[in-house]
């Protein structure tokens, strides 16, 4: 699977952003879908996932109640809204997928996908 992740820009601390990741390849809703976000000089962290159906998601305790996860299978497509923005969401966010051939939980290790997206710019302003 290819993916393709878009939305990202610049944003004043407060507002919102919808991040898009688009895949292309077969058996989209057999992959547990995650969102990962890189600072400078930082490791790559966990954000939020969401399984093959949608039925269940994960959050970073950073952007609970903030972030939202969801996903169009018939698009192949996931999605992160992203509200209340803080400076420290500043990062290059990237998607990433999971061959989940049986149904398992969203992971929230960077070990657990195989496949990851080009990642898309964030910035959140004061």
């Amino acid at each position: 699977v290819q993916l393709q992740a878009s939305g990202g820009g610049l944003v004043q601390a407060g507002g919102s952003l919808r991040l898009s990741c688009a895949a292309s390849g077969r058996f989209f809703s057999r992959y547990n879908m995650g969102w990962f976000r890189q600072a400078p000089g930082k490791e790559r962290d966990f954000v939020s996932a969401i399984s093959r159906s949608g039925g269940s998601t994960n959050y970073a305790d950073s952007v609970k109640g903030r972030f939202t996860i969801s996903r169009d299978n018939d698009e192949n497509t996931v999605y992160l809204q992203m509200n209340s923005l803080k400076l420290e969401d500043t990062a290059v966010y990237y998607c990433a997928a999971d061959w989940a051939i049986l149904s398992k939980a969203p992971g929230s290790t960077r070990s657990e996908y195989e496949y990851w997206g080009q990642g898309t710019q964030v910035t959140v302003s004061s």
